[in-house]
C-alpha cells in the first residue's frame, strides 16, 4: 500500500498482515505515516491511496462511500487521538455512545440506553459521567467514552490512535489493561509513540520510519534487541523505569522524498547503496527487517581468544561480538582479564590463539588500517600522551603517521576534534604541555587523539577511574555524544557497574579470563543470572566497594 498527498509518498509500499485476535503496535517518531495508516485502514485518509488494503476478502480503497460508512463502527472502529474533536461538547457521553449503536441498530430507545450505559459502565466509568458533558469529564474518561463509542458494535478491526497520550503513569495503566481486556478475538491496531504501552499492549510491533517498514517483528524481541538502527535509536532515547542507560538521541531528522534508504541521512553505518536504492524488508528468522546491510552491523568479532602469563590463564576461550554504535562494558574486579583483553585485541599484547575481525574481514596482523578504525583510550592520558609533545603535536601525531594532509590541514582537524570534547583550539592551548592540563583536560586530549582518525571503535580501559565524580560525569557524556553523532562503537573497560549500566547498551562480566554473563545491560542488572554478578551489584548497592 502507498498513500500520497499532492504527489509526495506518505506511505510507501507498506505490507503487514495480521489474524484474528492478534495485536500490533505501530511505533515511530511524528510524521512517520502512522495515523496515516490508521486513516487509511478506515477508507477516511484524504490523500491517494494505492495498492490493497484487504478485509475479509474486500478491498477498502475500492468501496464507494456508501459502502465505506456501513463497514465503519459496525465491522472496523477507530478511536482518534484528539479527544476534543472526537467528542461533541453539546451531548452528553451517553448520548454519544447511543448514538453510535444507533447507526447500525433498529432497537428502540430503552435498549440502546441500557446497552450504551452497559458498554460505559464496562469502560470503568459510572452513570453520573455517563450523563456528564465532555467538558465535565478528565482526560482518562473522555478516553474510556471514545473507547466505548469504538466497541459500540463489538468491531472486528480496532484502530487505536495514540489511546494513552497525555495520560498520567496510572490512568494510562489502566486504559492499557482495560483494551487487553477487551481485545477478544478481534484485529487490534495500536498507533503510539508510547513505547512502554507498546511493550504491555501488542504481541507484535512495526517500526516505521519517513513512510516505510523498517522493522517488525515480536514485541519483546524488538525491544530486547533492535536490529535495526533507527529501531534502536528509539528506544535508546525512551524514558524508561526497566532501562539502566542515560537517554540518547538521534541526529538529525527525518525527511520524506529521501532517495534510497529514508533513513540514511541520519544512519552511522550507512554505505553507498543506501544513497540511491531503496531496501526491500526482508524476513529473516521471523524479524523483518529493511536494511541494506541486514540491520545493525557487527564491527569487532572476537573469536576463541586466548593469552596466558606462563602458567597464568588471563583470557580463556573467550568469545565476543562488538556492534556498530553501541556500548559494551567490560565489568569485573581487577584481574578478571579486561585489560589483558584490550591490550591483545590491540596488538600490545601476542595472543596465544584465536581470531579478531574487523568489519566482517579477518585481522591478520595489526596493519595501519586496523589502528585507523580501532584506537584505544588509556587509564592514566599522563602515561599514554609524551610529556615531550604539546596539545597539537600529541592529537596531531596519529594523523603524521598515517595521513597525507598538509600541516595547515592536519592542524585544523587538530582543531575541529578539540572542539568536539569540549576544548579551546587556540594557538595558546595547543602549545600547552600535559603538565598543564587537569587530569580531566588531558583526559579529553586524550580521547581527541583517539578520535582524530575517525576510528569506528574506541576501547576505553578504565578512562574516568581516576578522575573525580564530575568530570567523569562529563568525560561519559562527552563519550556519549559522540557515539550518537559518528556511530562510534565503544568497549568501557570498568570495575564499575554502577558506571555501567548508566553508559552500556550491553554487559560482559568477568572473572578469571572467562565472561560467565552477557546481555542487555537492563537485563544483567535487573535480573542477573550468574552469582559472581549478583554480588557485584549487591556489593555497590550496599556502598562495599
Amino acid at each position: 500500500m502507498t498513500v500520497s498527498y499532492n504527489g509526495l509518498p506518505v506511505l510507501n509500499d507498506i505490507n503487514l498482515t495480521l489474524k484474528k485476535g492478534e495485536s500490533l503496535s505501530i511505533i515511530g517518531e511524528s510524521g512517520a505515516g502512522k495515523t496515516t495508516l490508521g486513516l487509511s485502514i478506515m477508507g477516511l485518509v484524504e490523500g491517494s491511496c494505492s495498492g490493497e488494503i484487504l478485509f475479509n476478502g474486500i478491498n477498502i480503497p475500492g468501496l464507494q462511500e456508501e459502502e465505506l460508512r456501513r463497514l465503519r463502527g459496525r465491522e472496523m472502529a477507530m478511536v482518534f487521538q484528539n479527544m476534543g474533536d472526537a467528542l461533541h461538547p453539546l451531548y452528553t457521553v451517553l448520548d454519544q455512545v447511543v448514538e453510535a449503536i444507533s447507526v447500525h441498530s433498529r432497537a428502540d430507545g430503552a435498549s440502546l440506553y441500557k446497552k450504551a450505559l452497559d458498554l460505559l459502565i464496562s469502560t470503568g466509568l459510572d452513570e453520573k459521567t455517563a450523563n456528564s458533558y465532555p467538558h465535565q469529564i478528565s482526560g482518562g474518561q473522555k478516553q474510556r467514552a471514545m473507547i466505548a463509542m469504538a466497541m459500540a458494535n463489538n468491531p472486528g478491526v480496532l484502530i487505536l490512535d495514540e489511546p494513552t497520550a497525555s495520560l498520567d503513569a496510572g490512568t494510562k495503566a489502566e486504559i492499557i489493561a482495560m483494551l487487553k481486556n477487551m481485545a477478544g478475538d478481534r484485529i487490534t491496531l495500536m498507533i503510539t509513540h508510547d513505547i512502554s504501552s507498546a511493550a504491555i499492549f501488542s504481541e507484535k510491533v512495526a517500526v516505521l520510519y519517513g513512510g516505510r517498514l523498517v522493522e517488525s517483528g515480536r514485541t519483546e524481541e524488538v525491544f530486547s534487541n533492535p536490529r535495526h538502527p533507527y529501531t534502536r535509536g528509539l528506544i535508546r532515547s525512551y524514558p524508561d523505569l526497566s532501562t539502566t542507560k542515560d537517554l540518547q538521541g538521534i541526529p538529525g531528522r527525518m525527511n520524506h522524498g529521501v532517495t534510497g534508504c529514508p533513513f540514511h541521512p541520519r544512519c552511522t553505518q550507512r554505505i553507498e547503496i543506501c544513497c540511491r536504492e531503496t531496501p526491500k524488508p526482508e524476513n529473516v528468522n521471523g524479524r523483518v527487517i529493511a536494511c541494506h546491510r541486514g540491520g545493525i552491523v557487527p564491527v569487532l568479532e572476537i573469536r576463541n581468544l586466548s593469552k596466558s602469563f606462563n602458567t597464568v590463564k588471563a583470557v580463556q576461550n573467550l568469545d565476543l561480538t562488538l556492534y556498530e554504535g553501541e556500548t559494551l562494558s567490560l565489568v569485573g574486579e581487577s584481574g578478571s582479564g579486561k585489560t589483558t583483553l584490550a591490550r591483545t585485541v590491540m596488538g600490545l599484547l601476542n595472543q596465544d590463539k584465536g581470531e579478531i575481525f574487523l568489519e566482517g574481514e579477518r585481522v591478520s596482523g595489526k596493519t595501519a588500517k586496523f589502528y585507523q578504525r580501532v584506537q584505544m583510550v588509556f587509564q592514566n592520558p599522563m602515561e599514554s600522551i609524551s610529556h615531550r609533545m604539546n596539545v597539537l603535536q600529541a592529537v596531531r601525531e596519529p594523523l603524521d603517521v598515517n595521513r597525507n594532509e598538509g600541516q595547515d590541514a592536519r592542524k585544523e582537524l587538530v582543531r575541529r576534534v578539540l572542539d568536539e570534547v569540549e576544548l579551546p583550539g587556540d594557538d595558546t592551548f595547543l602549545n600547552k604541555y600535559p603538565h598543564h592540563l587537569s587530569g580531566g583536560e588531558a583526559q579529553r586530549v586524550a580521547i581527541a587523539r583517539a578520535l582524530v582518525l575517525d576510528p569506528k571503535i574506541i576501547i576505553a580501559d578504565e578512562a574516568t577511574s581516576a578522575l573525580d565524580a564530575s568530570v567523569q560525569a562529563k568525560i561519559l557524556r562527552l563519550l556519549m555524544s559522540i557515539q550518537e553523532k559518528r556511530g562510534l562503537a565503544i568497549i568501557l573497560i570498568t570495575h564499575d557497574i554502577a558506571l555501567a549500566r548508566k553508559v552500556s547498551d550491553r554487559m560482559a562480566v568477568m572473572i578469571n579470563g572467562v565472561i560467565i554473563e552477557e546481555g542487555p545491560s537492563a537485563r544483567v542488572i535487573n535480573n542477573p543470572e550468574h552469582d559472581y554478578t549478583r554480588n557485584l551489584i549487591g556489593y555497590t548497592r550496599n556502598g562495599k566497594i
